[in-house]
């Protein structure tokens, strides 16, 4: 049996909870609502993130254009979608919601621009 303590992050309130997980039966408490426990029954199970970063623009205003990945992928894929972002020069413009990796390091999620550069 393992119990981890966590703190929630889907709210402001940010429930601390306890997360005990027995087999295949997993146990919260500790939330006020139904989305911390579904939040400690993933974060223990298959923790995800979203992964933020920049991109390199060649000819554009500005040197760099944010980007992050459209839905969390598993937090065990995160220093291999870095990696793919990091290989990345893209040419101006890029626009807010282009693509510009997908699938990124063999996950669903694509990578894409939360800035226009001109």
């Amino acid at each position: 049996m393992e119990i981890r303590e966590l703190t929630c992050i889907r709210c402001p309130i940010g429930c601390q909870l306890t997360v005990t997980v027995d087999g295949d039966n997993v146990k919260v408490e500790g939330n006020n609502c139904p989305r911390g426990a579904e939040y400690g029954a993933k974060e223990v199970t298959n923790p995800t993130r979203i992964v933020t970063s920049s991109v390199r623009v060649e000819g554009g205003e500005l040197p760099l254009v944010s980007v992050k990945t459209a839905t969390d992928i598993p937090k065990d894929k995160i220093f291999d979608v870095m990696e793919e972002i990091h290989t990345l020069t893209v040419k101006a413009p890029v626009h807010t919601g282009d693509v510009l990796i997908r699938g990124v390091a063999g996950t669903d999620s694509d990578i894409v621009a939360t800035k226009t550069v001109l």
